[in-house]
């Protein structure tokens, strides 16, 4: 073996691989009967338990997404992930704790916004060129710039990971910080009538004065008008709606049409994006727990 090269040493392991599994036939049937059941009972329960208790269902999601690739980065000894990771965690925790804080400092939503939308945009950016490494390595095109194709696909999946995860992870995080800072400024409850009354010269997402009329060009900033008639500054509803995982009307709670919003054909991707994060968020925290439960059954079952 040490005189083959690592693909025929592979293709040796593969092949002893086959020889030792040959034969179970039945077994492999069943492991793939118990997995196929447990991932249908798991959803079931996620969904009832989403719909019950979504904000526990949110939190311990929140938390698993955080935890769980760092198990696997101590392990694996991916050390570039970790160094990220701490940065990003004490950047969000030092957020969040500003975001929670009560009386809410008039500067805080604006802060919360503008860095969970840079780690958005960052993602963004981050998992399309991650993409379109892959394809272009699918295609060959790594060899016009004599690029090995396993290290060309290996880039670009980590940066296709790196964009996906940390997208899902402050989506979560933004979440989470909007709903603190909403229910504090008072102008917005989980349930029930808000606190406040809300006047036509006041933002209701970060509590703060409009100046520019919704007619008018701002200088700095535009103010936008939802189809219920209530205004905003754009960058807060916009963050609201985008970054926040909100389609509601801050106030009201009526639902924002996303569409009339983003009338850009540029931004449209932005929510599309969005909605696939959501997605994906599924399989970041729970896959590996439903992953590991079936393991654990085949175990108890004495199942290889």
């Amino acid at each position: 073996m040490s005189h083959l090269s690592p693909e025929e040493q592979w293709r040796v392991e593969h092949a002893r691989m086959h020889a030792k599994h040959r034969g179970h036939e039945a077994m492999h049937a069943e492991m793939v009967l118990i997995l196929i059941a447990t991932l249908v009972v798991a959803q079931l329960l996620l969904v009832q338990w989403k719909q019950r208790h979504p904000r526990s269902y949110n939190m311990v999601t929140l938390f698993q997404m955080w935890v769980v690739p760092l198990y696997f980065t101590v392990k694996l000894h991916w050390w570039r992930f970790l160094v990220i990771w701490i940065f990003f965690s004490a950047v969000t925790a030092f957020v969040t704790f500003r975001a929670t804080r009560k009386p809410l400092v008039q500067t805080t939503p604006r802060l919360v916004y503008k860095w969970f939308l840079l780690i958005y945009k960052i993602s963004y950016a981050t998992g399309i060129v991650g993409y379109m490494a892959v394809m272009f390595t699918l295609f060959g095109l790594n060899l016009l710039f004599k690029i090995k194709p396993e290290d060309a696909m290996d880039f670009g999946i980590s940066l296709l990971f790196y964009g996906l995860y940390y997208g899902v992870l402050e989506r979560d995080f933004a979440e989470m910080c909007a709903d603190y800072m909403a229910s504090t400024i008072g102008f917005y409850s989980e349930s029930g009538m808000p606190t406040k009354h809300l006047s036509d010269s006041m933002c209701a997402v970060c509590g703060q004065q409009i100046f520019v009329d919704v007619s008018e060009e701002g200088i700095i900033e535009n103010t936008y008008r939802l189809s219920c008639n209530h205004v905003f500054h754009e960058f807060c509803i916009r963050g609201w709606c985008i970054v926040g995982k909100k389609q509601t009307c801050p106030y009201c709670k009526e639902k924002v049409d996303l569409k009339r919003m983003f009338s850009n054909p540029w931004e449209r991707p932005h929510v599309m994006y969005g909605q696939l994060l959501d997605w994906l968020r599924y399989l970041v925290a729970w896959q590996p727990v439903i992953i590991g439960l079936v393991q654990g059954i085949n175990y108890i079952l004495g199942l290889e």
